[in-house]
């Protein structure tokens, strides 16, 4: 019988694409490792490989179709000595706009193509309300129980002043007066629910023609999600050092003077960033504990520093991983890096360059910003955001002098790295960066 051609999942986060070009028109013939098409997602344009052996007969899903959804049929396969015309006319027809946009279930039972990336994982669950509507759970503060234990007060009874509705001590000073009190088996009222407003409301703010819309493209969609999803769902706090890249930029000059010279250029360039990617690297390595990353059952203790280090692109940033980043040398790095924004620019990464990491880094020192805090990358627990180095004043030996400081600020995931751990880690990356030459002891 004919096989379905199915639109893959490229990466766990996808559940729709864009079917950027067809490879192969209606009537060709397939051989297995055949690329028949090309799928754009959030982040790369990949191509998309033959499984199975056949006659394209019939192309469901036309090119340049956006929006189409993860195992959705965008083409029919006739096998050897199947009827190609009778393949053809059983086939669907493409999915209406809004069909594209459902999310399809997370294992087709036909798959025919295979594409280099994993299947899409289960869309994350969203977080729930502290207070779903209709319980009769009363907020409070430690305080304010304790006060009323000792009133002999029923909180059940207290109408909470605080925000959303939280009895807090002056609401039990205030009760025992017999004020704020329901009347005896009444139900305190649900916290009101806090949403963001409309996008007619948005729009209803502004005058017609004094903007232009322009619609979100799928990477920004992507971003939006997850980075909502990072801050309701990821305690965050933050950790901030100066360190002094003195040697540093000594070393840096010093290192890029002697590169071999290769066709007529150097064989590598080291930035700081390199510097950074290899001092967090070590940094983890001499403080495990921080090199994890949480899940509900249990810790993941990584082995190894795989660094991701955020890249800005058109329409958003991709986060390209540096592999056991701990035990390859500068120049590698430096060179595994300019290949990864080289590509990642014209959006051919593949999904396993990208994905996963036990870190990340957000470096935005080449545009001026002094110090930032970065919102974490799941599944990391942390992200060090990197500001410029800079010329400041500092007092050495009790005397003024001239240092150049860069400002580092660690988020970390408070589930995963407590304070201590995570100033431990801090402290180790400010040793390596301040003493480069203990980078490669």
């Amino acid at each position: 019988m004919p096989t379905n051609i199915l639109m893959p999942a490229l990466s766990p986060t996808m559940e729709k694409g864009n079917l950027a070009r067809w490879l192969k028109k209606e009537g060709d013939k397939i051989k297995s490792g055949d690329i028949i098409a090309e799928i754009e997602t959030d982040k790369a344009t990949m191509e998309y490989e033959a499984v199975d052996e056949g006659t394209l007969a019939k192309i469901v899903v036309p090119e340049g179709t956006q929006d189409v959804a993860v195992n959705a049929v965008i083409a029919v396969l006739a096998g050897e000595g199947e009827d190609v015309k009778a393949a053809a006319s059983g086939a669907k027809s493409a999915p209406t706009a809004k069909a594209a946009t459902t999310p399809a279930p997370a294992k087709p039972t036909t798959p025919s193509v295979a594409a280099s990336a994993p299947r899409a994982a289960k869309p994350p669950v969203q977080p729930v309300s502290a207070q779903p509507a209709g319980t009769n759970r009363i907020f409070s503060s430690p305080l304010a129980r304790r006060l009323a234990k000792d009133a002999n007060v029923d909180l059940n009874r207290i109408e909470g002043s605080g925000p959303h509705g939280r009895v807090i001590a002056r609401d039990i000073d205030a009760a025992k007066s017999g004020k704020g009190l329901r009347a005896p088996g009444a139900t305190p009222a649900a916290a009101p629910m806090t949403t963001s407003p409309s996008d007619a409301q948005v729009r209803a703010l502004y005058e017609d023609g004094s903007y232009d819309f322009v619609p979100h493209d799928q990477m920004r969609k992507i971003i939006a999600q997850r980075l909502t999803l990072s801050k309701q769902t990821i305690p965050h706090f933050y950790l901030t050092l100066d360190c002094d890249i003195g040697k540093l930029m000594t070393a840096r000059e010093e290192i890029n003077a002697a590169a071999p010279v290769k066709d007529g250029k150097p064989a590598y360039k080291i930035s700081v960033n390199d510097f950074v990617i290899k001092a967090l690297a070590l940094a983890l390595q001499r403080v495990p504990d921080a090199n994890v990353t949480w899940t509900d059952a249990g810790m993941l203790h990584h082995k190894h520093s795989d660094v991701g280090v955020a890249v800005a692109i058109p329409g958003g940033l991709i986060t390209p991983v540096v592999r056991q980043a701990e035990a390859k040398s500068l120049s590698t790095i430096s060179n595994e890096m300019k290949d990864y924004a080289a590509r990642a620019r014209t959006r051919h990464l593949k999904p396993q360059e990208y994905q996963g990491g036990s870190c990340a880094i957000s470096n935005l020192g080449m545009y001026g910003i002094k110090d930032f805090a970065a919102v974490i990358n799941p599944p990391h627990a942390t992200i060090l955001a990197v500001g410029a180095g800079e010329e400041r004043a500092v007092v050495r030996n009790g005397a003024l002098a001239v240092a150049t400081i860069m400002t580092v600020t660690l988020s970390t995931d408070h589930r995963a790295v407590d304070g201590a751990l995570g100033a431990e880690m801090l402290g180790a990356f400010k040793k390596l960066i301040e003493n480069p030459v203990m980078m490669v002891v």
